[in-house]
């Protein structure tokens, strides 16, 4: 058994030993992020049986929450921006500063600002991030919470993120267990929600007539979850019979009590194994698969579908067709929605500048520089629009002469 014992070591070699392996982490962690970037990029994840990077990282090769997200976050930074990789080799850059710089990096500032934030530490990069990007001050508020509608941060909570997606920026609702059975929530609403949170308080007030929001919150999941199934799965306390069950011609149509079958067969969960014998854990972006294809005259049965998550659909349709055609296909599939975000976005304004007194084509071709900002506020959109319109003309006053 190996010894981890120091004790025998003089006082030089073994700060001469502290140095040589912090250098050496520092080359292995930059070898890693580009091994993580490289092994996300080839979705190499999927056919090992695994529906993220994310994933990867927690169940494979078992880091941590915390380090998985750090480790995706820089990967895909020092991937878009290369400079990073030697940074972190030699110590100029950590993790955590290339995590804090990640989201202000662009290809115009990123190689100024790399080295303006060498050799600083976590606080010295946060502050120099607030200097170039300031934010508004925090008003001063000192207000009393409710014990009902507030639950104070805890150390060690989990976010509850998406495994696929890893977030840099905002609020996320956090959670973290507290005893046996016993969790603690934590998330930030907006207007419409408390509105709403505040109204069906006050339609279960005869089952819940303290308002307890843990007990309202367990009802609205009671009521979701039934919704939920016949959504996903068409889940029903009431099967139709075969005989009264509506057919369709679309091959591709999947009847309901087909839909049930094959959820509680697979337990709702994705049914992809890898080559080692790693069975895919994901329940979320559940979607039925056909193993034989439709395009080759696979039916609509129980037999013939089962449960993918979406990356190993996608993994099982680049098997089939190759993954340049599915690449090709998620490329067209993109530039459609794309389209039709940008023609939103334009029919949105032009009923706002033909109130302003436009002809239906100085309208649309003002609105049409709203194609760039498809995401943008309706606000910002319309104003964009009538800059496009020049100052507007004013009638010529007429005086009467008497």
């Amino acid at each position: 058994m190996k010894s981890y014992s120091r004790s025998h070591l003089s006082d030089g070699t073994l700060l001469s030993n502290l140095a040589t392996r912090v250098s050496q982490e520092r080359t292995t962690t930059a070898d890693m992020l580009a091994d993580i970037a490289e092994v996300e990029d080839r979705h190499l994840y999927a056919p090992a049986g695994y529906s993220s990077m994310y994933a990867y990282c927690l169940e494979a090769l078992n880091f941590s929450e915390d380090s998985a997200c750090k480790r995706i976050r820089a990967a895909r930074a020092a991937r878009q921006f290369p400079a990073i990789f030697p940074a972190v080799a030699d110590g100029r850059l950590h993790l955590s500063g290339v995590v804090l710089l990640a989201p202000h990096l662009t290809a115009e500032n990123a190689d100024e600002l790399l080295a303006a934030a060498c050799h600083k530490s976590k606080s010295q990069i946060e502050r120099l991030l607030a200097e170039r990007s300031p934010r508004p001050d925090v008003p001063a508020l000192i207000r009393p919470l409710s014990p009902s509608l507030a639950v104070q941060p805890l150390a060690g909570m989990v976010e509850l993120s998406a495994p696929g997606r890893i977030d840099t920026e905002g609020p996320r609702p956090k959670i973290t267990p507290l005893a046996p059975q016993r969790f603690a929530l934590q998330l930030t609403i907006g207007q419409s929600a408390h509105d709403k949170l505040r109204y069906v308080q006050e339609l279960l007030g005869h089952q819940v007539p303290s308002g307890d929001l843990s007990r309202v919150f367990e009802r609205l999941l009671d009521l979701a979850i039934p919704a939920l199934e016949k959504r996903e799965f068409a889940a029903t306390s009431k099967p139709r019979s075969r005989k009264t069950a509506a057919t369709a011609s679309d091959s591709r149509h999947i009847p309901a009590r087909v839909q049930r079958a094959v959820w509680e067969r697979d337990g709702g969960r994705c049914t992809f194994v890898s080559d080692t014998g790693h069975r895919c854990s994901t329940r979320r972006r559940l979607e039925f698969d056909h193993i034989q294809e439709v395009a080759r005259g696979g039916k609509s049965t129980a037999s013939n579908l089962r449960l993918l998550c979406r990356t190993h659909n996608q993994h099982a349709a680049e098997r089939t067709y190759g993954p340049r055609f599915m690449k090709g296909r998620r490329q067209d599939a993109a530039e459609k929605r794309a389209a039709a975000a940008a023609k939103k976005a334009v029919d949105e304004v032009i009923p706002y500048l033909r109130e302003l007194g436009c002809r239906a084509d100085e309208a649309r071709r003002a609105a049409q520089r709203c194609e760039s900002i498809p995401d943008a506020p309706l606000e910002e959109r319309v104003s964009l629009a009538v800059r496009q319109l020049g100052p507007t003309p004013r009638k010529p006053s007429v005086w009467l002469s008497t």
